[in-house]
């Protein structure tokens, strides 16, 4: 179990603005609440678990907007910025004909107002079980060290790093920088849960086990392969096992992945990290449950499933 003193899981990143395509033509949209670890925190509350999130957003109304609506998900904003000025960010979201999602053009009228080391609460980080970041902050230079300096705090405090890898190309100057900058954080991991395809980005291998191989190197606990409908891989303690996926009527993939990384969270969070590949397999079997669900309704945030909608899964997983 996680220390009794740890309250809460503590989510690092931008908040967005999701523009998702209303059906494959791609030429309407909806505007959702959105971004990655927003979701993964909304997530997180939703089924049980209390997240904190550290971002930033302005004092226009689509600000207003994205804080009300992460209130009401019941998502703790004690330890985010207000900066006067500070714009949301935008993503148009385009959905292929097997209802995958690609993330076609951002819009990002602020990118130099974000949250900087200064504006980290240690209070937070001696709260947290678990601090989770992802890549798509990493970009910018002032997110970076922002990034570094909570890393270090979370360190510090003994609160486990989760990292979602969650690679946007299009946001990075280059390749180089982005696998070179992406990679900097693995040492610091204790969960990472990465796709198949960025696997291969950041080890430079072109298999599962090629890429496991290199990633080695890192020591990270716990490592989760998402592999879209032929499940995900868990590697614990060098030891790979694969997971099925949930058979659904894919109805839109958009939220899945963050749901599956909420599932993961709460899981480490009530019981602690795993202490077998088999008790591991669980959390990561959990997890598939989740991203398989938020498949099945449009959206992101609004994908994601509430603690009613899986008490028959919470309750098996505490028997």
């Amino acid at each position: 179990m996680i220390d009794s003193k740890k309250e809460l899981i503590l989510v690092y990143g931008d908040a967005f603005v999701d523009f998702i395509a209303n059906d494959t033509t791609n030429t309407s949209f909806t505007k959702y609440l959105g971004g990655a670890t927003v979701n993964v925190a909304a997530g997180i509350s939703r089924i049980g678990a209390p997240a904190a999130l550290i971002t930033v957003t302005g004092d226009d109304e689509t600000s207003q907007f994205v804080r009300q609506e992460l209130d009401l998900e019941g998502v703790i904003m004690n330890y985010a910025k207000v900066i006067p000025g500070k714009r949301v960010s935008g993503v148009h979201v385009h959905l292929t004909e097997e209802h995958e999602r690609i993330f076609t053009n951002y819009i990002d009228d602020t990118p130099d107002l974000q949250v900087e080391v200064q504006h980290l609460r240690e209070e937070a980080f001696e709260r947290a079980s678990i601090f989770n970041l992802c890549s798509n902050t990493m970009f910018h230079p002032i997110a970076l060290e922002t990034t570094k300096a909570a890393v270090a705090l979370a360190k510090k405090h003994r609160a486990l790093v989760a990292m979602d890898a969650n690679i946007r190309p299009l946001r990075w100057e280059s390749p180089q920088v982005c696998q070179e900058s992406i990679s900097a954080f693995l040492q610091e991991a204790d969960l990472l849960k990465l796709a198949e395809e960025e696997l291969f980005f950041l080890t430079q291998t072109k298999t599962l086990h090629e890429g496991v191989e290199a990633l080695k190197e890192y020591e990270i606990p716990l490592v989760m392969v998402t592999a879209g409908e032929n499940g995900a891989y868990v590697v614990f303690e060098g030891e790979i096992k694969h997971v099925p996926s949930i058979s659904v009527e894919c109805v839109d993939t958009t939220g899945a992945g963050d749901a599956f990384m909420a599932g993961i969270l709460r899981q480490v969070h009530v019981y602690g990290m795993p202490k077998s590949i088999e008790e591991a397999y669980q959390f990561v079997y959990f997890a598939n449950q989740l991203g398989a669900y938020a498949a099945t309704k449009p959206g992101a945030i609004t994908a994601l499933p509430h603690y009613e909608e899986i008490k028959e899964l919470l309750d098996e997983d505490s028997k």
